[in-house]
């Protein structure tokens, strides 16, 4: 035992691994380029659970596309931090992946079969000159109302008709399996917890109500719905439905894999400063099937009995129209989606699932 830890660095090397190790915070770039939640992360305190954890969680993922670790100092943080979150949610799952191929983003597979994955997001808009164009209020009920069932089904019509475009299915090693486009709303600050029931709007086309009777229970109303319209824009609903869409499985969103669930986990396996204290706050699933209203939630991340995974969050819809339809047995632990024929949405849930929250960063004296 001596000798093997004295020579830990060289006897650890299993020598079948392909690449070079991985380093994500020595920066590449001068520092005023750095992206200011890249420069947060790796200097504040309150994040060093999130820094510590990347490091050796993320020390073999392999740069396909050459650029990761610029894109993930500077202008792709948001996106490249998704990706790195799908990442952690296929090992957990116990994924093998095959990364000889740069598109899509991963290939992979477990025991009930494969899955390709293709990662997108919702980026904030800018002016021509660069400069950023704020989401628009959401101070009333009809602004609300508007932002999700118009503003937002369009930002995410963007980026879906665009992977829509690149056409993955006809790629010899897409052939034949499940694809999937794995979306996440970076558009705006916390902007996953309010945006997030505006995607099923778009990509079935549909829109939800609900009713109370005096009894008290709960219906839940559909109607189709054929356009999103927001000032000059006009985006036909329905992602499902577009020519080509049927070949993609279906469509996996997670309104909490942010920089605060990486900041969760590693506490959760022991990462960084011992000062670091988290209060997690939100919403979720009710388990009242005549509720109309989520369950209210405060968590202790520091607490011996707080559990979270990787994947908990995470929404899958299925494509009712999908050549290759996705085994929901192949993400266990996330929440599946379909339509049914009569317009509704039937929901597995699992017994916990939040919805959105926001993490409260604490520093103990």
């Amino acid at each position: 035992m001596t000798k093997v830890y004295s020579e830990f660095g060289k006897e650890r090397t299993q020598g079948d691994e392909k690449g070079k190790p991985v380093d994500f915070f020595t920066p590449v770039v001068s520092a005023e380029k750095l992206n200011e939640d890249f420069a947060t992360v790796v200097n504040s305190e309150g994040y060093s659970p999130a820094a510590e954890l990347m490091k050796p969680m993320m020390r073999w993922y392999e740069d396909a596309d050459g650029n990761f670790i610029e894109q993930f100092q500077t202008t792709g943080f948001d996106t490249r931090l998704w990706e790195l979150y799908l990442f952690a949610m296929l090992v957990e799952a116990g994924f093998a992946l095959d990364k000889d191929f740069p598109m899509p983003d991963f290939c992979a597979r477990n025991v009930f079969g494969p899955i390709c994955i293709e990662a997108t997001t919702v980026n904030p808009s800018r002016t021509r000159t660069g400069e950023l164009i704020p989401p628009p209020p959401q101070e009333t009920v009809e602004q609300i109302a508007e932002f999700q069932k118009n503003y937002m089904p369009i930002r995410y019509a963007g980026p879906l008709t665009a992977k829509l475009g690149k056409i993955y299915w006809d790629r010899n090693h897409v052939k034949g399996r499940p694809l999937a486009f794995a979306i996440q709303d970076f558009h705006a600050p916390n902007s996953m917890v309010t945006s997030r029931t505006a995607l099923p709007t778009y990509l079935y086309g549909m829109e939800w109500g609900w009713e109370k009777y005096s009894e008290g229970k709960l219906v839940i109303t559909s109607k189709k719905i054929e356009y999103h319209t927001w000032g000059v824009k006009v985006v036909q609903s329905g992602f499902f439905f577009l020519p080509g869409s049927e070949n993609v499985s279906a469509v996996i969103a997670n309104a909490s894999a942010t920089i605060s669930k990486f900041n969760r986990m590693g506490v959760l396996a022991g990462f960084g400063s011992d000062r670091v204290k988290l209060i997690r706050q939100g919403t979720a699933a009710n388990p009242d099937s005549n509720s109309e209203k989520p369950v209210a939630f405060v968590h202790d991340v520091n607490a011996l009995d707080y559990r979270e995974t990787w994947i908990e969050g995470m929404d899958v819809y299925h494509n009712p129209n999908a050549l290759y339809p996705l085994d929901p047995e192949i993400l266990p632990g996330a929440a599946h989606h379909r339509l049914l024929a009569d317009g509704q949405l039937c929901s597995s849930v699992p017994n916990w699932q939040p919805f959105g929250s926001q993490t409260i960063i604490l520093i103990q004296e």
